[in-house]
């Protein structure tokens, strides 16, 4: 998104190492389900303040969860019909089965973490060119250039899957559109009518994605683009205050966290001793 944000100014280098604290503390398990949420609130509020700060709509990570909706079902049941061990506290009943109150809360918590991995990911890829993400990649490959490992071409590889995720999506509605014009129905019919439509988009898609693909690769033949050769730089990466700023941030973030979950804090307790205090 092109905004000129103090997010999107931010080092690409800076931006990939705090996706990385951030999903650390976003996973790390603490005490108790009061404990979880809590600090997953307080997370969750954190990122939807730096969203706001970089103009990231909100809109477009709800449109991103439709396609996380059969998991995040999937889960929950998983977690309903097969409770975790020592649950004891009874919700409801369904015939002769118990659901669990432990089991509906960790179903809760499992989709705010991915709810909140979506938003870091999001935040990402929507205030760092691909350019920039590709050279931040490659920047942390360097080390490995001492084994023979391609740090450049993987780094553009991965710059380049991003790059062409938006144009295969308008692509794949654009086919839709089409098909939908010639009687094909995606929304309607049996499981073999459905199959049979799906084919009829993926096919396509797929013959479009290799006639990009090589039209991509014979121009950057013809820019004579070698990934082994010395290559000089236009943009070049520096880092600033506003960057050790975040990281110190992300990193204090993540260590408390870790700290929570290593000593098995309950900050329901801590808060009780504070006002007892």
């Amino acid at each position: 998104m092109p905004y000129k944000s103090f997010i999107h100014k931010m080092d690409p280098r800076q931006k990939i190492i705090a996706l990385i604290l951030l999903m650390v503390a976003i996973f790390m398990p603490l005490t108790n389900f009061t404990s979880s949420f809590i600090v997953s609130g307080t997370i969750f509020v954190f990122l939807l303040v730096i969203m706001f700060l970089a103009h990231v709509s909100l809109l477009n990570l709800l449109k991103s969860l439709r396609a996380l909706w059969f998991l995040i079902i999937f889960l929950m049941l998983i977690n309903i019909f097969i409770p975790i061990s020592g649950t004891n506290h009874p919700a409801f009943n369904i015939g002769d089965f118990t659901v669990y109150w432990d089991s509906i809360l960790q179903s809760l918590k499992i989709v705010l973490r991915l709810f909140m991995m979506i938003q870091v990911t999001m935040i990402l890829t929507s205030t760092t060119k691909p350019l920039d993400l590709t050279y931040g990649l490659e920047w942390y490959m360097t080390p490995l250039k001492l084994v023979k490992f391609p740090a450049h071409e993987i780094a553009m590889v991965i710059s380049i899957a991003l790059r062409f995720v938006p144009t295969l999506l308008d692509e794949a509605d654009r086919i839709m559109k089409a098909q939908a014009s010639r009687g094909v129905d995606f929304k309607h019919g049996s499981i073999k009518m459905k199959f049979k439509s799906v084919i009829a988009l993926i096919i396509p898609l797929f013959v479009s994605s290799f006639q990009r693909s090589e039209e991509l690769a014979n121009a950057m033949e013809a820019r004579n683009y070698d990934p082994r050769a010395k290559r000089s730089r236009y943009h070049v990466l520096k880092y600033h205050f506003k960057d050790l700023f975040s990281f110190l941030v992300c990193g204090a973030i993540m260590g408390f966290i870790i700290y929570l979950s290593v000593a098995n804090i309950d900050i329901l307790g801590v808060f009780g001793v504070i006002n007892a205090w």
